[in-house]
């Protein structure tokens, strides 16, 4: 079925995710559902462009959002273009489908007085477990690595003033870091070597030396941000998004920032200067309150 060959394809030749696979399933299963429902006559090969306009339109008709209908819109382009690299049809009938426009959001993010406050004032608790929590949230602030990068960081990739960092699509990149993290470093190894913990190969592990895993990391970076802050959202991702304003409020280059981040391209990168113009402004009308008439 094209359908799962084209799965296939993403899963084993592009690389991507079993998360992304999983999601590029959902929404072409999804619309070969809805050509089962209203065209059963119609094979996946033989879909026109109305067909897949009819399709949007009921996406938008039934409550879904205009990030997910993009979403989904993509997949199915995903689909047709390999379906036309493959010869199997001439033409994709996704290529002028108009998507409805989507507001970008401002990522949530800490400010820098409360980031300081993170590192010195949170309460991580006692021993190697406390060391290492603490230092998993200073690895996030200082580095901006994504939590599934930060699980997957082997032993032998935490360097003597840098970390090489594997993000999607097993794309390498390497960050520097400070003086600061690097004891914070030496500690958390001491720490490790004292508890006399047999890992496997991985920097960050519990204390039985298996890595760690996503829950547990959301779980303590959420609590620590509970403890000075009260943002909507506690995740390892504010911490990101908190690095690259941090960044560029200190004058770094929006391509610096972009590499550091591991972002595929400048426009994913952009959306952090909203952050700094929105402090900005919030500095300013502190400085210059509004008067009354």
């Amino acid at each position: 079925m094209l359908i799962e060959s084209f799965l296939r394809y993403i899963r084993y030749e592009k690389n991507l995710s079993t998360h992304t696979v999983l999601s590029y399933k959902g929404d072409l299963f999804q619309f070969k559902e809805f050509l089962e429902n209203n065209y059963p006559e119609s094979e996946i090969q033989t879909v026109s462009p109305d067909q897949v306009r009819e399709w949007v339109a009921w996406l938008s008709e039934s409550g879904v959002s205009s990030r997910s209908i993009c979403r989904k819109v993509s997949s199915l382009r995903a689909l047709y273009g390999y379906m036309v690299r493959q010869a199997i049809i001439g033409e994709s009938p996704v290529k002028n489908i108009a998507l409805p426009k989507v507001r970008k959001k401002i990522p949530i993010y800490l400010r820098q007085d409360s980031m300081n406050e993170l590192l010195d004032d949170a309460q991580y608790g006692d021993g190697f477990e406390g060391i290492r929590n603490k230092l998993v949230v200073a690895m996030f602030c200082n580095t901006g690595m994504r939590r599934a990068e930060l699980i997957g960081l082997k032993d032998t990739d935490v360097r003597e003033d840098e970390i090489k960092v594997t993000g999607k699509r097993n794309k390498q990149r390497l960050i520097p870091y400070g003086e600061e993290l690097s004891c914070m470093i030496a500690e958390y190894r001491k720490a490790r070597g004292e508890q006399g913990i047999a890992g496997q190969g991985y920097f960050f592990v519990r204390k039985d030396g298996s890595p760690l895993y996503p829950q547990l990391v959301y779980r303590l970076v959420n609590r620590a941000l509970s403890q000075v802050c009260t943002l909507d959202k506690k995740s390892p991702h504010v911490l990101r998004h908190t690095f690259a304003s941090v960044m560029l409020n200190n004058g770094a280059g929006l391509n610096s920032v972009k590499e550091l981040l591991g972002h595929h391209s400048l426009a994913s990168t952009e959306v952090y200067t909203h952050i700094t113009f929105e402090e900005l402004k919030q500095n300013y009308n502190q400085a210059f309150p509004k008067r009354r008439s």
